[in-house]
């Protein structure tokens, strides 16, 4: 059954026209996910939902019983009342206002508030965001309006968040940027593009698939249509006259094809490695710990920064990641411990909250005031070339910062961090706001990126994608874990248990079984048992000095196959071949991986023992 249905919907902000002439219908059952480029209108799209906002023409026509429940991006309370009476007022219960009291409390406690009599004046940005969306579950609907529910949502709470979307018996609309999370709750995906909006029966994975059919056959129409202009511009050309209806109709045809709309390429975010040159000592920290008011955040805590680290930090919300990030950065002192930092380091921090940006300023003066030029790694950029990079393009780079949109607010204020070229990249919460398509791009220039790379983060595909090494805050401790988001998870399961803290003393710069501790001789069975004299055997001193050479090959390798299997997606016999064949190139991988660690670390104790 229908549900609400949108009718050539039209709506501008400014001079900036947002869609023209969509339609959507939502029916029992749908749950959709809203994609597209920050500022094309998404959250406009979910109020006019809502009947928050009027479209400038269209029709929205509604079940007469329709409930709606809406989530807004910037949820605003009540602060003169309790965090309980925000989240219930105003709405009733089945049974009684206990039971909905009673069913607030614990939701709030899932979602890490608590204390529900207190004064909402005293939440932060994101508690409020939470609070929000209970109100919004809380609520009585057939129909769920999103917008960011898992903005500051750590990973625990957005895992529950995809368990009761699943079990939801209603419809929902919702905007989010996890793509893990849209791929398992939508059975629907709309786009925002340019305007125009396209559905896709499908998840957000089928989506990738149907969208580049979709972009292909549009720019297959686009070119032939290219090709048959040029045709008849050679017969205008030639002197046609409309003297026949046969000539009018083709002048018809001309000027048609010569009027249409053309098929525009996808802009994209496109970042040059921006960075300074970094010296042998980088980030050191010995015996940190910090609590705050009474609390221990975090034990001592030791650990070297390397050059090439890509370190995600996770943990529920309130552990203590972002004092952790400003401890690193300086801004704020441990309890115990100290940290060394080097002298050419330079730190680019995307904080959580914007920097305070002038509302006054256009695009172009904020990013001046970082530099009017910049030298990339393909030469001088002036500011606002880089600007064009960033999806601002000439007319948007004019525009002043109070009428961009939340998403886009983010994304220039990430342009400004990476224009200043840090060898240091401190992100907390990148993909707050950021769309997509911005964070796609994010995640291929960070794999290039010459410096080291801290991220703070509940977006499991973000830091599948960005890290090799993730710290869990764990109980008032850190524990470190190799490899990405997934490993930690599928390591934290073998486990069982919560790993131990790291030791206090030394720094330890490798660990690869996630301890914390320097554990990395336990990874495979055939030589997990250290010898107690500290020396190469002769064939580890022969596979020490070659094993960086092997692993490069393999990596090369990897790489090779990749690109061969793209290549066979039509011929099934080949394409299992090179599927097996990559698999196990990756496991002989992961194997010579584990050996490096060994063998790094005993080379380490090794010099150790000699400087004794």
């Amino acid at each position: 059954m229908n549900l609400l249905t949108l009718e050539n919907v039209s709506k501008s902000f400014t001079e900036r026209m947002l869609f023209d002439h969509i339609s959507l219908g939502i029916n029992e059952g749908d749950k959709i996910g809203v994609i597209g480029i920050n500022g094309t209108g998404k959250s406009t799209l979910l109020k006019i939902i809502a009947g928050l906002e009027e479209p400038d023409e269209g029709t929205v026509t509604k079940g007469n019983k329709l409930r709606i429940a809406y989530l807004p991006q910037t949820p605003v309370f009540d602060d003169t009342k309790s965090i309980l009476a925000n989240v219930t007022e105003g709405q009733s219960a089945k049974e009684s206002y206990r039971n909905l009291a009673g069913e607030a409390r614990s939701m709030l406690l899932k979602f890490g508030i608590t204390d529900p009599e207190g004064s909402a004046s005293v939440l932060s940005g994101g508690q409020k965001k939470r609070a929000a969306l209970v109100r919004t579950l809380l609520t009585e609907s057939d129909l769920l309006v999103l917008d960011e529910p898992t903005n500051h949502l750590d990973s625990d709470m957005t895992e529950w968040l995809e368990d009761y979307l699943n079990k939801w018996k209603g419809a929902f609309i919702m905007i989010t940027h996890d793509r893990y999370f849209l791929d398992r709750v939508t059975n629907k995906i709309v786009e925002l593009d340019k305007g125009k909006l396209y559905s896709y029966q499908t998840n957000y994975s089928g989506f990738i698939a149907l969208k580049a059919e979709r972009e292909e056959m549009a720019l297959a129409t686009e070119r032939k249509a290219r090709t048959l202009f040029k045709t008849e511009l050679a017969w205008m050309q030639r002197g046609a006259r409309a003297r026949s209806t046969k000539q009018k109709a083709h002048i018809q045809r001309f000027e048609a094809l010569r009027d249409r709309e053309k098929i525009r390429e996808d802009g994209s975010v496109e970042i040059n490695a921006l960075s300074s040159r970094m010296g042998k000592k980088t980030i050191e920290l010995y015996d940190i710990s910090k609590s705050y008011n009474g609390r221990l955040l975090f034990a001592p805590f030791s650990y070297i920064l390397l050059s090439t680290d890509r370190i995600g930090i996770v943990g529920h919300n309130g552990c203590g990641k972002s004092t952790l990030l400003n401890i690193l950065t300086g801004n704020l002192l441990p309890d115990t411990g100290y940290v060394e930092m080097g002298t050419t380091m330079k730190i680019g921090y995307f904080s959580q909250e914007n920097e305070a940006l002038n509302p006054d300023q256009t695009v172009l003066q904020y990013v001046r005031d970082t530099a009017e030029y910049i030298e990339t790694k393909d030469g001088t950029m002036s500011a606002s070339a880089m600007c064009e990079q960033f999806l601002f393009d000439g007319s948007m780079q004019h525009t002043r910062i109070e009428k961009l949109s939340g998403g886009e607010k983010r994304r220039l204020y990430l342009l400004k961090v990476l224009m200043e070229a840090p060898n240091v990249l401190i992100l907390d919460e990148p993909t707050n706001d950021l769309d997509i398509q911005t964070l796609t791009i994010l995640e291929n220039y960070l794999q290039d990126y010459p410096g080291i790379v801290v991220t703070v983060s509940h977006d499991r595909y973000f830091l599948d994608k960005t890290a090799t090494r993730i710290f869990s805050f764990e109980h008032g401790t850190i524990a470190r874990y190799e490899g990405n988001y997934s490993d930690f998870k599928e390591a934290q399961k073998e486990r069982g248990t919560i790993p131990a803290s790291s030791v206090p003393g030394k720094p330890v710069q490798n660990s690869s079984d996630g301890t914390g501790a320097d554990n990395s001789n336990t990874s495979k069975a055939t030589w997990k048992q250290r010898e107690a004299k500290l020396k190469f055997s002769y064939k580890e001193q022969k596979e020490y000095e070659t094993i960086d050479a092997d692993i490069a090959a393999l990596e090369e390798k990897i790489a090779g196959l990749e690109q061969d299997i793209a290549g066979a997606a039509t011929e099934y016999s080949r394409l299992t071949a090179l599927m097996a064949e990559k698999e196990q190139a990756e496991a002989a991988l992961d194997e010579k991986m584990d050996r490096w660690v060994y063998l790094n670390d005993l080379a380490e104790q090794i010099e150790a023992a000699k400087n004794v």
